[in-house]
């Protein structure tokens, strides 16, 4: 038997130091969530018991393993206690606990620890205490008394309502909780299997299961807290309000790893899951794109909330999200880490952008209205005044205009004017400006281009229209425009500019139209697209 005792023993000292263990991590841990705390009494007291038990069987004598049994007892009544305060905050209960309730939940333990050492006296603890067989590794046969009755029945009312308040939250549990909240309940019903096993005399003789079942526990604990985040994670109970936000939220502790998210979160963020519990933030916004990424890893346990709305990728499409940023304290204002809130603004900024380009662009032509042209040519009218380089302004007309809509028709009209908007806009370089003027007239900033450049540019633009009948149902219909161009000087303003092309185009229209002309120096002149050079003749414009 003694063989026995000993292999026993030596389980029972591992399952002491895997508690010790659970106790140094879990205290390193205590800051991460309200039950924590609670969590580290309970590994001190287990490694109490468990030690105290393993040292009582390692002893050569009855008064030994009796001595060390009373040691035990120091850590045993609390384990059951602690456990069931433990799992009202885990799922959400806290509230309940308060200073009475533990003090009275307490009373019982206290009294216990103080029976089981005056014991000698009273015998109101252990009736009787027995040797089983002689020599090292002895064990005892007890029995208890009418107190030993009532420790254990508050020890199984403890573990038996920690149960119950978890199976409670069982359909409200997430896959997320799912690892641990296992290890929780395994940890409540594993000890109240062993313990029932020993009193109904299933054990061995003199052997109490209890103590070797702990080092089960504690490595599913001690795997748990370093693989889980089980000292980290929100209670479940708050599952309910917390699933039915509809903005997205990441619960990120001091180290900015993910402690928990919501279902909104998961459908923002691609990959995002139950294995991404205890990942750093950086790689849960590797795909959301740089700028968020960037964000968030510089708002860092910010002091105080930060927001921004920043474009984000999901699922291969970019949406609008604002981020709000904000630390989460606990009750003594102590940064516990931080809360991330993702709100979707996909469809406010996209409204923002239709008004916007309602303001900004012709609705028909989809080239820029009138006053966003106007914007958009003084910037480089300023930008032309600094730097001094060249600034050309075109100013184009469809002739007869009236006679399409009045042959065809104001839809074949309307398909004039965007037939030239497309014939312009094919003939642009990045940054020119195409805007509509007004009714079927046209203009166009080019920044970089002298005079002589800009006066090609529109005879190519004209004779590609010219070339290009529009396509419509009453077949083709030849189409042609006049155009007037103009060159910006020092102290010219964009009003007197754009009556300068409208003096060449007027030219252009008197000459007979289709063609091109150029204001200079206070005259304009006829383009010649043979010899590509102005002639020095003046053309009679109109005022």
């Amino acid at each position: 038997m003694s063989n026995f005792n000993f292999v026993y023993t030596v389980l029972v000292c591992m399952a002491g130091a895997m508690n010790l263990l659970l106790t140094a991590l879990a205290y390193h841990r205590r800051n991460d969530f309200a039950g924590a705390r609670i969590f580290v009494a309970i590994a001190a007291f287990s490694a109490v018991y468990v030690f105290g038990t393993a040292l009582g069987m390692a002893g050569d004598s009855l008064s030994s393993l009796i001595w060390w049994t009373k040691v035990s007892y120091l850590g045993l009544p609390f384990i059951a206690p602690c456990s069931l305060i433990m799992i009202l905050y885990f799922v959400g209960f806290e509230r309940w606990v308060t200073r009475l309730r533990v003090a009275l939940l307490f009373a019982i333990p206290v009294i216990t620890v103080a029976l089981v050492w005056t014991n000698e006296r009273h015998h109101l603890f252990y009736q009787r205490i027995e040797a089983l067989g002689d020599g090292p590794y002895p064990l005892a046969s007890v029995v208890g008394g009418p107190w030993y009755l009532v420790q254990g029945s508050l020890t199984f009312l403890c573990l038996a309502a920690a149960t119950v308040l978890l199976l409670q939250g069982w359909e409200r549990l997430k896959a997320a909780y799912l690892p641990q909240y296992m290890v929780m309940l395994i940890g409540q019903l594993l000890p109240m299997a062993c313990a029932f096993l020993y009193l109904i005399g299933a054990a061995p003789p003199g052997i109490d299961p209890v103590p070797a079942s702990m080092s089960i526990t504690a490595t599913l604990y001690i795997w748990a807290i370093l693989s889980r985040g089980m000292l980290t994670a929100a209670p479940i109970a708050r599952e309910n309000l917390f699933e039915c936000l509809r903005d997205g939220v990441l619960v990120l502790d001091l180290e900015d790893r993910l402690v928990d998210f919501n279902q909104a979160a998961s459908e923002m963020v691609d990959g995002l899951g139950p294995s991404s519990i205890g990942r750093p933030l950086a790689q849960l916004f590797m795909g959301a794109g740089p700028e968020a990424l960037a964000y968030v890893m510089e708002g860092a346990n910010p002091p105080g909330e930060t927001v921004k709305d920043l474009k984000w990728r999901r699922a291969g499409e970019s949406g609008y999200y604002q981020i709000r940023s904000s630390p989460v304290q606990k009750r003594g204002g102590q940064v516990a880490g931080r809360m991330i809130m993702l709100i979707d603004i996909t469809e406010r900024m996209l409204l923002q952008e239709g008004l916007r380009r309602l303001a900004t662009i012709d609705g028909l032509t989809g080239t820029a209205n009138r006053a966003h042209f106007m914007e958009l040519s003084r910037k480089e009218l300023e930008r032309f005044d600094s730097l001094q380089h060249s600034l050309s302004f075109i100013l184009l007309d469809v002739d007869h205009f009236k006679n399409i809509n009045d042959r065809y028709g104001h839809p074949c009209g309307d398909a004039a004017l965007r037939h030239i908007t497309d014939i312009c806009a094919a003939h642009l370089r990045e940054g020119d400006v195409l805007g509509r003027y007004g009714g079927e007239e046209f203009v166009l900033c080019l920044p970089g281009i002298g005079l002589l450049e800009a006066a090609r540019l529109a005879d190519a633009i004209r004779l590609d229209i010219r070339s290009r009948p529009l396509a419509s149902s009453s077949g083709p219909v030849a189409i042609t425009a006049s155009f007037g161009v103009t060159e910006a000087v020092t102290g010219d303003t964009l009003t007197e500019l754009l009556r300068q092309a409208d003096r060449a185009l007027y030219a252009s229209k008197n000459a007979g139209r289709d063609r091109v002309h150029l204001f200079r120096e206070s005259v304009t002149l006829p383009y010649d697209q043979n010899d590509q050079t102005v002639h020095e003749t003046p053309t009679a414009a109109a005022p």
